[in-house]
């Protein structure tokens, strides 16, 4: 291998990312193959541009069902349950993930409502439940990309972790599919050779399968034809289409998609932009493809054009919405350490680090990385990541200030939150929390290589997302060499949370002396405590909640300045770092109907989390467990409707004590969950109003 496992990794999630986008704006059903060509031609870029692109479920899957080996608590390889756990627990029911389009007709809706109703997986996703029809669709090879990055150059291993995650909604074609393309990403670390990677991938499934046949069929066609893809698609078209093969949208005829653009495309862009062109599930096979010829030519093999809107970033739209703000450097770090751990052990679950999850570190190591900073000003300033000067390691983050003088500035920053406005389109309805709080630490490192001007001064600032204003820290003159260290603390937004945090950079210098340097930066980081408040009255509805909370079930509605919820059968709504540990919650509840009126921490998605609060007849402490509440404690009391309780929850290792009123009243062991969100529930029907909401994280508890 030319180039390091981590570099690849990082260059096959790039890959997948790209071809999504790429592919998502000519996704059918309008757009078909005669209708790109007329309006596009030949495609050589993205069609569309974005603010930023919210990622579909061609992305939410690769991320969301690999935390199944973070998440299994039992003993042994990954079952395909571990995987069906992590799909019931990270989606919000009928909302984002992936296509909710109908029992029997939408393969992961009827494969989630299977599990929801008590199913296990693989029965989950078989053909004898749910007929071939809804066994074959194309979403048994498009959430698997990560299983093969996590297996560089083992692709027996990636073949059969892939399968099993595959068949919790998926059988027959479905897993071959999954096999294939898992297979295809693992060989590439170890050959460009797009034959040998086809014929790597083919060696781990059935000969006599349809996906094997269409397979080989291409690669036929190419060895007769080689120099014209066009005639290729029109001979899938003829043979394998659409109109061949039952359901929305069947694996075969796509399979040959991705067949036709690896050995007619022979590199990263060519191979995205014929799987884009082709038709059918174009985003879906534009990403399978990438994230292929991604691994096989590295990063150097990604073009600029392509590379640079990704910009490091996607985001998700799984119930977490702390997890959907993916910086993909990070990510490919963290997929790297998962195969160097399969490497040695897959019996066991891949341990989480609590001391680095939930805190932000940007190195900008890899190469070209940007970690998604950022420039309000694009044509006085550029960015880009340099290896000229770095703090530690051997990268930073060079900034060119492009002839400025007295009175101009622009700001330079990373988004720890996203706004509805932020997107051009949301149709896999993502949700955020931000990853970055009132009273946790920003530090950094800045040093300015001069060639002109005379006087730069540097603002950190953090900026109020429910007013739009920045908040900025003392700022300081960057002239002297060497790199300076930047340290502060957000502030209290006034029950709002933060949308940029980052700084300012304006010149102090004159018309004839312009400033023209560059600034280089280097390991930003967020860490420590938490110390926020979140007031409903500057909160608003977007994406279909209450931000910055995202909701799994119940209604969910702002009313005078306090948030409300009614339900017939329970909800709960959840914010704040997915990794809290130990932590002070208080809030307050009117309850208006009902007797389940809560507050919760340590919250892991939809199945798991404590819970505590008032129940008919007194107050009770509660762990959800694969979604079953569990009543861990009960006391009796009188409490009363239509009147404000002050409820306080706290977490300190294993001790869980709540509050009412400012005096504990009830305290368990528990020892179950480690880690989560915070939030407000209700375990059955009712209607409750909260307010005062507030955080703490404790430090060295």
């Amino acid at each position: 291998m030319t180039q390091s496992i981590l570099e690849k990794i990082y260059a096959g999630f790039l890959g997948m990312n790209i071809g999504i986008r790429l592919g998502a704006p000519v996704e059918p059903t309008v757009w078909t193959y005669e209708r790109i060509r007329h309006y596009y031609g030949e495609i050589t870029d993205y069609v569309k541009s974005f603010k930023n692109f919210a990622a579909d479920d061609d992305a939410n899957g690769p991320v969301y069902f690999l935390r199944a080996l973070k998440d299994r608590a039992g003993n042994g390889r990954m079952t395909a349950n571990d995987v069906a756990e992590a799909w019931l627990n990270y989606a919000r029911e009928g909302v984002g993930m992936f296509w909710w389009g109908g029992y029997g007709v939408s393969t992961e809706h009827t494969a989630y409502l299977n599990l929801k109703n008590g199913m296990s997986a693989p029965e989950s996703g078989s053909a004898k439940v749910n007929g071939m029809t809804i066994a074959e669709q194309i979403g048994g090879q498009i959430f698997i990309d990560t299983w093969g990055l996590i297996f560089p150059g083992r692709p027996e291993k990636a073949a059969a972790y892939a399968t099993t995650a595959a068949s919790v909604s998926h059988d027959r074609n479905g897993l071959y599919g999954a096999a294939f393309i898992a297979g295809c990403i693992s060989a590439a670390f170890e050959t460009s050779d797009v034959d040998r990677i086809i014929e790597i991938g083919l060696s781990l499934i059935p000969e006599e399968s349809d996906y094997a046949r269409v397979v080989r069929d291409v690669v036929r066609f190419r060895n007769e034809e080689p120099d014209d893809w066009r005639s290729c698609i029109a001979y899938l078209q003829q043979t394998w289409g659409y109109d061949k093969f039952p359901g929305v949208c069947h694996i075969i005829p796509n399979a040959g998609i991705c067949a036709m653009a690896l050995v007619y495309g022979r590199n990263f862009a060519r191979t995205v932009e014929i799987a884009t062109m082709a038709g059918w599930d174009t985003d879906c096979n534009a990403g399978n493809v990438g994230t292929i010829m991604g691994v096989a030519d590295g990063l150097a093999g990604i073009p600029t054009h392509y590379r640079g809107p990704i910009n490091d970033a996607i985001v998700l739209s799984g119930i977490s919405g702390y997890l959907n703000i993916l910086d993909i450097p990070s990510f490919a770090k963290e997929l790297y350490q998962i195969s160097q751990f399969l490497g040695e052990d897959e019996e066991t679950p891949v341990p989480i680090d609590l001391n680095k999850s939930g805190s932000i570190h940007f190195d900008f190591e890899l190469p070209g990385s940007t970690h998604n900073f950022r420039l309000s000003d694009p044509n006085a300033f550029s960015l880009r990541q340099s290896t000229r000067f770095s703090h530690s390691g051997s990268g930073s983050l060079e900034i060119l200030v492009d002839r400025l003088q007295r009175g101009q500035s622009g700001k330079v920053y990373y988004k720890p939150f996203y706004r509805r406005d932020d997107f051009n389109d949301t149709r896999y309805s993502p949700v955020f929390s931000p990853t970055a709080y009132p009273g946790q630490t920003v530090s950094f490192w800045l040093m300015a290589e001069k060639h002109g001007g005379e006087d730069l001064l540097i603002s950190p600032y953090v900026r109020n997302t429910a007013t739009g204003r920045d908040v900025l820290i003392s700022g300081f003159s960057l002239e002297k060499p060497g790199w300076r260290h930047v340290i502060f603390q957000i502030p209290d937004l006034g029950g709002a949370v933060a949308d940029e945090i980052g700084f300012w950079i304006e010149s102090n210098s004159s018309r004839k002396n312009r400033d023209f340097r560059s600034v280089y930066l280097d390991d930003f980081e967020i860490f420590g405590p938490a110390n926020y408040r979140i007031d409903f009255s500057q909160c608003v509805k977007e994406f279909d909640s209450i931000i910055p909370f995202s909701h799994d079930h119940g209604a969910w509605n702002l009313v005078d300045g306090r948030l409300e919820t009614f339900s017939l059968n329970g909800g709960e709504a959840m914010t704040g770092n997915y990794f809290t540990r130990n932590v002070q919650l208080e809030a307050s509840v009117i309850p208006c109907y009902g007797y389940s009126h809560l507050i919760s921490l340590r919250v892991q998605g939809a199945q798991r989390g404590y819970y505590a609060g008032l129940k008919k007849g007194g107050l009770a402490i509660y762990r959800k467990t694969a979604g079953r509440w569990i009543e861990l404690a009960e006391k009796a009391c009188d409490w009363t409707f239509d009147r404000e309780i002050k409820l306080g929850f706290r977490a300190e290792a294993e001790r869980l004590t709540l509050s009412v009123d400012g005096r504990d009243e009830l305290s368990i062991t528990d020892d179950t969950l480690q880690y989560g969100m915070v939030g407000l529930a209700s375990c059955e029907g009712g209607r409750s109003s909260f307010g005062n909401f507030r955080v703490k994280e404790l430090e060295n508890a």
